[in-house]
Formats: C-alpha cells, structure tokens, sequence
C-alpha cells in the first residue's frame, strides 16, 4: 500500500543521464537510505506505451516483427508509444497503432488496466485496451517497423502458444492474463 505522506526509503542525493536518444533515457543515480547507506541506480526512462488487444469474435490479431535485442522475430499484440513531449493520451495512441500495424479501425474500446514493464530497472508503464467491431483500413506502418506481419489467431492457439513458450513476449502475455482476470476475455 502506498502512503503519500511517507517518505521515500531511498531518496535520490544526484543523477546524471549517461546516455540519451529519441526512444529512451538511462541515468544513473546516487542513492542513499536513512541508515547512512550510499549506491548507485541505473534507471531506463521511456515514455509510456499501450498494448491492444483487437478482437474479432474468438479471434486476436497478433503482430510479428524482428526484435534486435533478442536478435529474433516474435509474436506480439500491437504495441506502441507516442514520441515527443505532448501529453500522452492512452486511447488516441492505442487507435493509431492498431491502423498504423494493422490496418484496424474499432467502433468499440474498452480500457482494460495499466502495468509496469519492468520496475526494478524501468520507469516505464503500458495501457491495455481490447479493441472489438473491427473494420479494415490500410496499413501505415513506421520505418522502425519495417517487416511487420500481421496474424490472426484463435484465442485457444494463443493461449496454447503462451504455454508452448513460442510466444515470450512478457506485455502480451500479461495484458492477455489481466483481460482474462477482469473477465473481458
């Protein structure tokens, strides 16, 4: 349970960005705690992202496209975040990123919870959305995303790939468990 009027356990003492660009942050901060202990944090800012989750009777539209880091191609619910400093508004995002991957327009959207990424080295969060009544519009897919194939799946494929570990993608994974715990699915 949080508390605003507590104090935070760790506070910061100094912070230096050590490297930037126009997807991410990553500073490294000078921590301190109450009894007189003193370290560093590396932290990687992004801007918040959403996942969409588009529906179509038992079928789910997944995305695949090459993901360097992992040097493999993957998997995945659309997913995408807004460049830049305007405000972030989750559902404008989610409804370009659903036509930019997959050429989806929905009628119907329905907001379904936001998670961490990955907080123990990450201030980054996700929206997730299950988009339904949906209508085909054309792609409009990014450079970065050059290569990306869409597919739709079964849900009971999907659900059996997750158990197979073919699909590792910890975002869609979670989105689809916390749509299922809230009964969307």
């Amino acid at each position: 349970m949080s508390d605003s009027s507590h104090h935070d356990e760790i506070r910061t003492l100094d912070t230096r960005v050590v490297y930037e660009n126009r997807w991410m942050t990553v500073r490294e901060d000078t921590i301190g705690r109450d009894d007189g202990y003193r370290g560093i944090y590396g932290v990687v800012d992004k801007p918040d992202f959403v996942v969409v989750i588009a529906l179509s009777g038992d079928d789910v539209y997944l995305v695949e496209q090459y993901r360097y880091p992992v040097k493999g191609r993957h998997l995945e619910f659309p997913q995408g975040a807004k460049e830049g400093a305007e405000s972030f508004d989750a559902l404008a995002v989610a409804k370009a990123e659903l036509q930019e991957e997959c050429g989806l327009l929905a009628d119907s959207w329905q907001y379904v919870g936001e998670q961490f990424l990955a907080y123990g080295m990450c201030s980054q969060r996700y929206h997730i959305f299950i988009a339904t009544q949906l209508s085909n519009t054309s792609q409009a897919l990014e450079e970065e995303e050059q290569g990306l194939t869409v597919h739709k799946v079964p849900l009971a494929q999907l659900k059996q790939r997750i158990i197979d570990g073919e699909i590792m993608d910890a975002t869609s994974c979670n989105a689809l468990g916390l749509a299922t715990l809230k009964g969307f699915l």
